[in-house]
């Protein structure tokens, strides 16, 4: 019966060429927050319903360097409670499951007061309160918690005082010095974890106990819970269980008897589970055959985005040979951003063009084309110009660059994450591309693209930033000197004058114009080159309800609690 409802829809059997502009997500270009909407009540009640993610969950502490990995921020989404949501037309907005509000009381000192919704509990019955807040203050901050690790200090490090009242349900929070994100913090990208668990297995009074505290979470499966769903099982790199939290105060109750996150770190294989009906809904990085494949899929639809993601060349400056400025200048000329386009991603969605800047992406206020033309252009004789005139010799196919002082120049290894067809196709790409140049590549995929980032394992990598609209803090945490997501350890005291700036300033015009003098900076300093912003594609079962692209950090599982299925007839 599902079928003929989804019959009735427009199907999504694909075979017209445009799925993504039929089936369930007919209306997603046009009403992004609002397509593939069915009431609840209108729901089946029960059933299960399958979701399939890329990598494997080996940390469950999204708000540690190592845990903070997309896959893990939106499978957190089912149990981990937080401030504000990003929507699928790239807004914050207040999460109204969590809070009653949160509003700037005061701009001198920036005073923010939080309301958490009086029935706000964790699974075990514990009260949401103030201490949750202050213990993610405590381990994100950077000071209070050296060894903690966080994924992000930006914000955190700028708050003077976190205090409860009202039994704890209202959270003031007073900073130091303004902060322009901070609807940022505690927000979906990191999300709160209770401060009453952590305090079993750490001195939250002390460094030493807030960092095992901060270790643990990220070390054992949860067992609690903030959010809508609770962890019933977890097999490793196999598949998460999740059951409806019986103690969820959210507005809308899971219809679903059971969610299941599914581990398939093969790409290749979601289409094929899509089709078997083993999992409903993929959200997978698109690639050429994928998508085709999920075009002719019958009873599938499948809708297209491009948002917040961008993915990039990263050196890595900690190797002694790239630490020279003009031969990354050299490897950024020779690369060429179109052709990697045209043989990637352009295959399947013409809209995609070079990314120009680091700091914001179309669609969002303050993109600004800054690159350097050469950047990014293919130009090999431009790049052997570079080299040579830097004393470079053996420039050419077949050789060995070789520095002035007469070392030769290593091969360097270049990593991407297995399994994904694009960034291979791409790393061959810029192997070929800097062949001539006598600069030779390794291909070395990697499966844990947390551990080899934070670790620093590699010397050059493909991969993908997920930002969220807070752009000033999202540069912090991605260029800043001391971010311990600042992976290939670029330090520029100009570019952390400018970002820091910006994101304490009170006048957005004036930041967005600090950060792109910070990005201009960046980029002729060679660290990053920008490739382009990535197409998001989702593509479920035409049974499925409420679940929609959400081209952000957030991912579609931003409102994972209103996830069903049609009720039959």
């Amino acid at each position: 019966m599902a079928t003929l409802v989804l019959a009735a829809c427009g199907g999504g059997d694909g075979g017209d060429g445009d799925a993504s502009e039929g089936g369930i997500y007919q209306d997603c270009k046009a009403s992004p927050n609002t397509c593939n909407a069915v009431p609840a009540a209108q729901l089946q009640q029960g059933g299960s319903l399958t979701f399939a993610i890329e990598k494997n969950l080996p940390n469950w502490n999204v708000n540690s360097s190592e845990g903070n990995v997309f896959e893990t921020g939106m499978t957190v989404k089912a149990f981990l409670p937080w401030t504000f949501t990003t929507t699928p037309d790239l807004k914050q907005v207040v999460n109204e499951n969590l809070l009653v509000s949160a509003e700037q009381t005061s701009t001198s000192p920036q005073t923010i007061v939080y309301e958490i919704r009086p029935e706000a509990v964790w699974n075990d019955g514990t009260p949401i309160t103030a201490d949750d807040f202050v213990f993610q203050w405590k381990t994100m901050n950077g000071k209070d918690c050296p060894g903690c690790n966080a994924s992000n200090n930006s914000g955190y490090n700028q708050v003077q005082s976190i205090t409860g009242s009202n039994g704890g349900k209202t959270v003031t929070l007073v900073f130091a010095t303004p902060y322009a994100d901070w609807k940022n913090l505690f927000a979906s990208g990191t999300p709160l974890y209770p401060a009453h668990i952590a305090a079993q297995h750490g001195d939250l009074n002390t460094p030493d106990g807030l960092a095992a505290a901060f270790t643990w979470l990220g070390a054992n499966v949860p067992t609690y819970s903030g959010g809508a769903y609770q962890i019933q099982n977890w097999q490793d790199n196999v598949a998460l269980t999740l059951v409806p939290n019986p103690q969820w105060y959210g507005r809308t109750k899971p219809a679903l008897q059971q969610l299941i996150v599914r581990v398939i770190t093969e790409a290749s294989q979601e289409p094929i589970a899509l089709q078997n009906n083993e999992v409903q809904v993929i959200y997978p990085q698109p690639q050429v055959d994928l998508v085709q494949q999920v075009q002719n899929i019958p009873g599938v639809s499948q809708y297209q985005g491009l948002g917040l993601t961008w993915e990039h060349l990263d050196l890595n400056l900690q190797n002694e040979f790239l630490k020279d400025e003009p031969l990354r200048d050299a490897i950024f000329a020779a690369t060429s951003v179109q052709s990697i386009i045209d043989s990637t991603v352009g295959q399947f969605n013409e809209d995609v063009t070079p990314l120009k800047s680091h700091m914001f992406v179309p669609g969002i206020d303050g993109y600004e084309d800054y690159l350097p033309p050469e950047q990014g252009s293919g130009d090999v004789e431009r790049a052997r110009q570079i080299l040579t005139e830097a004393g470079y010799t053996n420039i050419a196919d077949g050789q060995q660059l070789t520095r002035p002082d007469g070392r030769a120049v290593p091969s360097f290894r270049i990593r991407y994450t297995v399994g994904n067809a694009i960034r291979q196709t791409t790393v061959e790409l810029i192997q070929a591309q800097l062949r001539p140049l006598g600069i030779n590549l390794e291909i070395v995929p990697t499966d844990d693209l947390g551990q080899t980032t934070d670790s620093g394992d590699y010397d050059m990598i493909v991969f993908a930033w997920v930002q969220t609209p807070a752009s000033f803090s999202n540069a912090e945490q991605t260029w800043n000197s001391t971010s311990s997501q600042n992976f290939g350890q670029y330090q520029n005291p100009e570019v952390d004058r400018l970002m820091h700036e910006a994101a304490t300033s009170t006048d957005l015009a004036a930041a967005r114009d600090k950060l792109n003098e910070a990005g201009r900076i960046l980029a002729e300093d060679a660290y990053v080159l920008p490739l382009y912003q990535k197409p998001t594609i989702i593509a479920a079962q035409d049974e499925v309800a409420n679940a929609r692209n959400n081209s952000s950090l957030d991912g579609p599982t931003y409102n994972m609690e209103e996830w069903g299925l049609r009720a039959a007839g």
